[in-house]
């Protein structure tokens, strides 16, 4: 039996997007024809037709929506925020960046999960090896010929579990290990108590310039992510955003947001089973709060709010790219 196969719990998930721009077009390998969604997946001319990008003989997993991506499965989710400088610069395409990251990210946890299984105190889940792998991955893809420059800021969160500690039960519950290089976050909240159980800080350099991966960035998995292990409860809500909503919601606004669209759904649909509708349903409803900051020019937001602490006269919400997975712990149904 494999490391995957054992986990007793799963997300079901739900994705918002709202691009500020159509982004630049791929160059090849990565050609993108037009589309109707920002959310279609990155395309790959073929001329039997197929809308998927291939890499490699793989798929590209995710979603492209604008310069960030997003990434959802039974037991990781993640977002990237591409550098929207680089659209302005030759051979820049951060989007691609953003994309691939998670890509290969995906893939690598994959590998580790697909293994044969060990005892729990033997395994060892290392999701910044997995994102250090991708990052060289994405480099040398992009290398070449058709060179394509660009950084991104990513997080993630992958769902694990654990035997309680307590020996009366010996109960297993969820955990998650939760991975953040740069200013995109993952929040987790308890929406029975509306509580805030965990929340990734954000890693600048300076104002503006988060932690990222990429062309001539510093920063690397290995030297600069940090790895935090969170105990969580089964109906625990995950927020993997993008900054297009933490520049514009505050954490207790993000928080109400989410709570009542949940409890709307409920009162609707009689309770969170039904799919993944709920979780749709409150990315949808947070990503269109978020944007209704962002493109308010008189609005008060936590971007305005930071820029004044840095001395910059600013006003209004930030105007960005905005990406939301929002995820419901649930257990398998065996």
């Amino acid at each position: 039996m494999t490391t995957r196969s054992l986990i007793p719990f799963r997300f079901v998930t739900g994705i918002a997007l709202f691009a500020k721009k159509v982004p630049r077009p791929f160059p090849p390998p990565f050609l993108s024809p037009p589309s109707a969604s920002f959310s279609d997946p990155l395309s790959t001319f073929d001329r039997g037709g197929s809308r998927h990008a291939i890499l490699n003989g793989d798929f590209i997993r995710g979603h492209t929506n604008g310069e960030d991506a997003v990434y959802t499965s039974d037991y990781f989710i993640a977002a990237s925020d591409g550098v929207g400088a680089w659209s302005a610069k030759p051979h820049g395409h951060a989007g691609l960046w953003s994309r691939l990251i998670l890509h290969f990210w995906a893939q690598e946890t994959e590998k580790d999960l697909d293994r044969e299984s060990l005892p729990q105190h033997q395994l060892q889940i290392d999701p910044i090896r997995c994102l250090q792998r991708a990052y060289e991955k994405t480099i040398q893809a992009t290398s070449g010929p058709n060179k394509c420059h660009g950084s991104t800021t990513t997080t993630g969160a992958q769902l694990y579990h654990r035997l309680s500690d307590r020996c009366i039960d010996q109960k297993t519950t969820p955990l998650l290990y939760i991975t953040n290089l740069g200013d995109s976050q993952v929040l987790v909240l308890r929406p029975r108590d509306s509580s805030l159980v965990y929340k990734t800080k954000q890693q600048w350099h300076w104002f503006d310039c988060p932690r990222q991966l990429g062309t001539n960035s510093p920063d690397t998995p290995a030297q600069s992510a940090t790895m935090d292990i969170v105990d969580i409860e089964e109906n625990d809500v995950i927020l993997v955003m993008s900054d297009g909503v933490i520049d514009n919601l505050w954490d207790h606004e993000i928080i109400d947001n989410v709570v009542a669209s949940l409890n709307r759904w409920k009162s609707h649909m009689g309770n969170f089973d039904a799919g993944d509708g709920a979780a749709k349903f409150a990315a949808e409803e947070l990503m269109k709060s978020a944007w209704r900051v962002a493109i308010d020019p008189f609005a008060e937001s936590p971007y305005m709010e930071n820029a004044v602490e840095e001395g910059l006269a600013m006003e209004g919400g930030k105007l960005d790219d905005i990406s939301i997975v929002v995820a419901l712990c649930r257990r398998r149904n065996t």
